[in-house]
Order: C-alpha cells, then sequence, then structure tokens
C-alpha cells in the first residue's frame, strides 16, 4: 500500500460554523482544535497544516460545569515581579466572552511552530452575527 502525503496546493480548506450556545466550554473547544488540526481528515499528518476553518458564534452563552464559573481563574502576567492579575470566569465573560474560548482552543493546539498558522483560522463572535457568509460555512452538531 503506498502513503500519500499531500502537499500546500493540493489541499481544500472548508469552513465550519459552531453555535455556542448553551454548549459546554469543553465540548466546543475540543470539537473547535480536532477541526482546526485537520484530524478529521483520512489524509491527517501532524507535520503539516492541513485543518479547515472554524467559526464560532454565541461565545457570551457558553456553559461551564459545576462551579468552574466563579472557581476557574483566569491568570495573566507581565513577567514583572508581583504582577500576576487574575480573573474569575464570570468576570471574563462579562469583559470579553470570545477570550474564554480561544484560550480553551489554544490550550488544545499542539505547541509548535504551527500552533499561530492554525489559530488564525479561529474567528469566535460573542453573538450570532459573523462577517464570513462568503466562506459557506458548514454547521457542526455538538
Amino acid at each position: 500500500m503506498k502513503t500519500i502525503l499531500l502537499k500546500q496546493s493540493d489541499l481544500k480548506r472548508n469552513w465550519h460554523l459552531i453555535d455556542a450556545d448553551g454548549k459546554v466550554v469543553g465540548d466546543v473547544a475540543t470539537k473547535s482544535a480536532v477541526l482546526l488540526r485537520g484530524k478529521h481528515k483520512v489524509t491527517f499528518s501532524p507535520h503539516l497544516d492541513q485543518g479547515d476553518g472554524v467559526i464560532i458564534i454565541n461565545a457570551e452563552k457558553v456553559v461551564f460545569t459545576g462551579n468552574k464559573l466563579d472557581q476557574k481563574k483566569y491568570f495573566r502576567y507581565s513577567r514583572y515581579p508581583g504582577h500576576v492579575k487574575s480573573r474569575t470566569a464570570r468576570e471574563l465573560i462579562k469583559e470579553n466572552p470570545t477570550r474564554i474560548l480561544e484560550d480553551a482552543v489554544a490550550g488544545m493546539i499542539p505547541k509548535n511552530h504551527l500552533k499561530k498558522e492554525i489559530l488564525k483560522r479561529l474567528k469566535v463572535y460573542a453573538g450570532p452575527d459573523h462577517p464570513h457568509l462568503a466562506q459557506a460555512p458548514l454547521p457542526v452538531t455538538l
């Protein structure tokens, strides 16, 4: 049997639309990471960027299980001593609801030189509207 290796010129990318309304953060992030990396394709190779684009809408209506909304903390560090800032998930949803899903998906992408290129195809929007109608995204069910 012959192994098939695709070139970047032979690659066809699709766009997928995920509605996060009432969905758990981890479920949305896991499905998004799989689609972004291209692991759902038969021709998947971990050293090539073969993934599709993902559009996530209604990020402000995402759900946390248990008490994570008040107990989970998100940290920022400016690299100066004593400058660690933390916010709970509830505070972050009020400030920037797209940041929660962006961080969750980014944590599920391997930490290598492809990560930045892969995350460029992730688009997260707080509300139901998005400007990517020309890509004709395929709806994804979770």
